[in-house]
């Protein structure tokens, strides 16, 4: 039995025009500035740059919300008086810019090179190689990855050698042709693991005796030495500490990436632009927006003239109808996106403002231990934003400090109570922590235990297990492997 019934509900949902605002606001600047260029080339109703005709025209108009739905708009029903105005000067003109033109960064030209998969057969081509040796070479330089290793077994080579390149030979050829990949430059190239990599480096230096001794230690006693069993490694030698000290210097200074030490190995450099810039003037902090977020924009003269002409025109056939269609869907969206942009901007400098009040202590000394604790929501509820807004602008913006270039969001920090029952950050605690473990006798390194005692009495009571967690999120090893000789 069929029963029809009507049911309403109410849900929030978010308009095209709200994702496209949050997508614009999570761009950090050079991604903003792509979007830009994007925009500018596909509508052709909006335009960048100054506009000298201001006077003549004014691309401010009503909101409207069916831009985009053709089969929805009815030409006749346009009113193209709300598109034109006698305003002299309109509102996207009235907005301040806190730069000058002559702050814009310029683009940075990369130089062309050498890749450094050619770069290595470049090399191969100074040895005398048989047709097998050299498409064996060949294969072999082509699975270096970028830290200059070859992560593949000889067997998966000698597989992929023969179902790929159609070579098929044996693993002690494929050892021997390897063996002449080591020699290429920079040393250390071609090796199979770290053990190989400094054993390659260390028997193409000067044979001093330090150098001796640490080509014994890499090839002999590599486990016992990355553990750093001092001890035994002096047992087992025969040696002094002395002379153990001499080795482990020879081999501090190797490279364990020796393919990171090419420099014409065209990766794609990072180039960090700053969304915000903080200066201490006078004692009191100034914030100010990168020039690069706020375009100067404008609705293109010639589609305001095209619907002038169509308002003047008595008898309208249907192309005419069309056109202005068409430049309304035009106008409505190069509309929207500069108030985007605005709301961008709005939003951006607000956040960040806050941002900058509530860790005014930590902006005027740079002393991280001054950073307060806080959280996504604490800056949400002081701008009465949501907190995926704040998100958003935490997440892939920088700023430029009297400290240097920071990511936004190392600013947050959970808290945790002190001995006195106050409030602190965890990054202060880190930074105590990473202090203590700077300063102490890299002879007899301080336990997990041992550091949690230490905070203890500097009035952090935290438990040795978070110890242990705040260390590794600091990327330092533990005790064992801290002990220097």
């Amino acid at each position: 039995m069929l029963k029809q019934y009507l049911q309403f509900k109410l849900s929030q949902k978010l308009s095209p025009q709200q994702i496209q605002l949050m997508k614009l606001i999570q761009l950090p600047t050079q991604a903003f500035e792509q979007r830009l260029k994007q925009e500018l080339e596909e509508n052709p109703a909006l335009e960048g740059g100054k506009d000298d005709n201001t006077d003549e025209y004014d691309s401010e108009f009503d909101n409207t919300d069916d831009f985009g739905d053709t089969e929805s708009i009815n030409a006749d029903d346009i009113n193209v008086d709300e598109y034109l105005s006698d305003d002299e000067v309109p509102d996207y003109r009235t907005q301040v810019n806190n730069y000058s033109s002559d702050d814009d960064e310029k683009t940075i030209p990369y130089a062309a090179g050498t890749s450094f998969t050619q770069h290595l057969i470049n090399q191969l081509n100074t040895y005398r190689l048989d047709e097998e040796e050299r498409e064996i070479a060949e294969f072999l330089v082509g699975s270096v990855d970028e830290s200059g290793y070859i992560r593949r077994e000889l067997s998966d080579t000698m597989d992929d050698l023969a179902f790929t390149q159609n070579v098929y030979t044996t693993e002690e050829k494929i050892e021997h042709v390897l063996r002449i990949v080591h020699q290429l430059d920079p040393a250390g190239v071609g090796a199979r693991n770290l053990q190989e990599c400094l054993s390659i480096q260390l028997h193409r230096k000067e044979k001093t005796q330090h150098c001796e001794l640490a080509i014994k230690i890499i090839d002999n006693a590599f486990d016992q030495f990355t553990k750093k069993h001092y001890k035994k490694l002096i047992q087992k030698f025969d040696i002094s500490e002395a002379q153990l000290k001499g080795a482990i210097s020879e081999i501090e200074h190797l490279n364990p990436k020796p393919g990171g030490s090419y420099a014409g190995n065209n990766r794609i450099v990072e180039h960090v632009v700053p969304d915000f810039a903080i200066k201490i003037v006078d004692g009191e902090l100034e914030l100010t927006l990168n020039g690069r977020n706020a375009p100067e924009l404008h609705v293109s003269r010639e589609y305001n003239n095209m619907l002038k002409g169509y308002k003047d025109t008595k008898d309208k056939s249907r192309s005419q109808k069309d056109a202005v269609i068409f430049i309304k869907q035009k106008l409505d969206a190069a509309k929207w996106f500069i108030e985007a942009i605005k709301q961008r901007q709005q939003t951006l400098f607000i956040t960040m403002s806050a941002i900058m009040h509530y860790q005014k202590e930590y902006f005027l000394t740079g002393d991280e231990r001054n950073l307060k604790p806080m959280i996504l929501k604490d800056i949400a509820d002081e701008i009465s934003m949501d907190v995926s807004t704040v998100s958003r602008v935490a997440n892939s913006k920088y700023v430029d400090t009297p400290y240097g270039t920071k990511l936004i969001k190392e600013f947050f920090s959970e808290s945790m109570k002190n001995d006195q029952g106050e409030d602190v950050s965890t990054r202060e605690i880190k930074k105590i922590l990473e202090t203590v473990i700077e300063e102490e006798n890299k002879k007899k390194p301080l336990t997990d235990e041992t550091l949690a005692a230490i905070l203890k009495e500097k009035g952090y009571p935290i438990a040795r297990r978070t110890v242990a967690k705040y260390r590794e999120q600091l990327d330092i090893p533990v005790a064992r492997l801290r002990k220097k000789i």
